[in-house]
C-alpha cells in the first residue's frame, strides 16, 4: 500500500463506456538520496496503461530518470521501465525505445500492459547536482470497449477564457531540428497558448535565437523545449507538462470521462489541453482529419458546444473554433483515440475543481 509520500485517489468502478482511472501524486523529498522509489501503489482495478508525469528543475549538467514497474493480479513483478529522461536543457531529453516484453512496452510516453497490472512502483534517479522534482504523479487506466455517452452540460451560462491564440501553422518549416514546426507542433502551441493565459514563459532574452520575423517566438520555444530527440517530435505527454514546469505552473497528465469534467476545469478558470484523433467529418468544422491532435479547450457555449483554440487554423485569427458537444466528445473520449488524455496546467495556488471519481 501507499504510504504518506504519495496521496492515492482510487476510481470507483463506473458504467462499461466510461474509462477507469486511478491517479496518484507522489511527493518527492527535496534531500531524498539520488535515487528515490515509491511504496508500491494499489490501483483499485486491472489497469491496462501508466503514465507518469512531472515538473523538476534542473541546473545545467544534471538530469532526472523517471521508472516504472508494475505488478499483475498474480503477484508477478515486471522489470523496470524507463519513461523518460529529462532535463530543462535537453541534455538530455529522451523516450527510451525498444523496452518490450511478455509484460508491456513503453510507447514513447505510456506504459501499455500485455497483461492487466494491478499495483505500481515509481522510481526517480537524479544525475548531476541541482536536480529538483517539484511534482510527480502517475495516471493508471483501463480504456473501455463500448461507445461514447454524451454528458449533459454543467450549466446554462457560457463561459470562456482569455486564452491567446497560437496557429501551429504559421512556423511551417521553423527549426528543423525541432520537427520543423507546422503540422508537428501543434502540443507546443497550445502549452504556448495556455503559459500566455497564466502569464507565464520565457523572459525575452530566452528568445533570441528564434529569429526577429517569427510571429510567436514562445512556440518555437516550446518546441525546442519539449523535443524529444528520441521519438524526434514534439508530442512526449509528459515533456510537455515538464515544460510548463519551468516557468512555475504545477501540472499532470490524466484522463477525463466525460466534457462535464473537462467543463468543471474550464468554470474553474483552467483551460485544459486535450488529445483527440479524428475524420473531418466526425467533427464539424474542424475540416481536417489527424492521426493524433492537441488543442485547448477555452469554453463552452450556452448550450454545451465545445469552444477551443485549435492551433490546426491556418491563422492566428481563425484558431477560435466551436465544436457540438456530442461529436467532440466522441472524437475525445473513444479508446481508438487518446480516451480523454489531457494536461492539466495551472499555478500551484489555484485550486482544481473538486474531484470525486479519482482522476486528479
Amino acid at each position: 500500500m501507499c504510504d504518506t509520500r504519495c496521496e492515492t485517489t482510487i476510481g470507483l468502478v463506473l458504467t462499461v463506456d466510461l474509462a477507469r482511472v486511478s491517479f496518484t501524486r507522489f511527493a518527492v523529498p527535496v534531500a531524498a538520496e539520488d535515487v528515490w522509489t515509491s511504496d508500491e501503489c494499489e490501483i483499485g482495478f486491472p489497469a491496462t496503461q501508466l503514465v507518469p508525469s512531472w515538473t523538476a528543475r534542473t541546473a545545467p549538467g544534471a538530469w532526472i530518470e523517471v521508472a516504472l514497474r508494475a505488478r499483475a493480479a498474480s503477484g508477478a513483478r515486471t522489470k523496470w521501465y524507463v519513461m523518460g529522461r529529462w532535463s530543462e536543457a535537453g541534455d538530455p531529453r529522451m523516450s527510451v525505445p525498444g523496452q518490450g516484453d511478455v509484460d508491456g512496452d513503453v510507447a514513447v510516453d505510456t506504459f501499455v500492459a500485455r497483461r492487466p497490472v494491478v499495483a505500481y512502483q515509481v522510481r526517480v534517479t537524479r544525475h548531476g547536482a541541482g536536480a529538483l522534482v517539484t511534482g510527480l504523479g502517475v495516471m493508471a487506466s483501463a480504456l473501455p470497449r463500448h461507445p461514447v455517452t454524451p454528458s449533459d452540460p454543467l450549466a446554462a451560462e457560457a463561459v470562456e477564457l482569455a486564452v491567446p491564440r497560437h496557429s501551429q501553422h504559421v512556423h511551417a518549416g521553423h527549426h528543423p531540428r525541432f520537427d520543423g514546426g507546422g503540422v508537428n507542433w501543434c502540443s507546443p502551441a497550445s502549452v504556448a497558448m495556455v503559459l500566455g493565459y497564466w502569464g507565464r514563459g520565457p523572459e525575452p532574452g530566452e528568445l533570441d535565437w528564434v529569429g526577429a520575423d517569427d510571429p510567436a517566438p514562445i512556440v518555437d520555444h516550446a518546441a525546442m523545449g519539449t523535443y524529444d530527440v528520441s521519438y524526434q517530435g514534439t508530442g512526449n505527454w509528459p515533456f510537455n507538462v515538464a515544460y510548463a514546469g519551468r516557468y512555475g505552473l504545477a501540472g499532470f497528465v490524466t484522463r477525463l470521462r466525460s466534457a462535464a469534467e473537462l467543463e468543471s476545469f474550464v468554470r474553474a478558470g483552467i483551460p485544459v489541453i486535450t488529445s483527440q484523433s479524428f475524420k473531418s467529418h466526425e467533427l464539424p468544422g474542424s475540416c481536417y482529419s489527424t492521426n493524433g491532435h492537441i488543442l485547448v479547450v477555452v469554453g463552452f457555449t450556452a448550450g454545451g458546444d465545445v469552444i477551443v483554440n485549435d492551433p490546426a487554423a491556418p491563422r492566428d485569427d481563425e484558431v477560435r473554433r466551436v465544436y457540438p458537444r456530442a461529436a467532440y466528445e466522441n472524437v475525445w473520449l473513444r479508446s481508438s483515440g487518446s480516451g480523454g488524455i489531457a494536461y492539466v496546467l495551472h499555478p500551484p495556488g489555484h485550486p482544481l475543481p473538486p474531484c470525486t471519481d479519482g482522476n486528479w
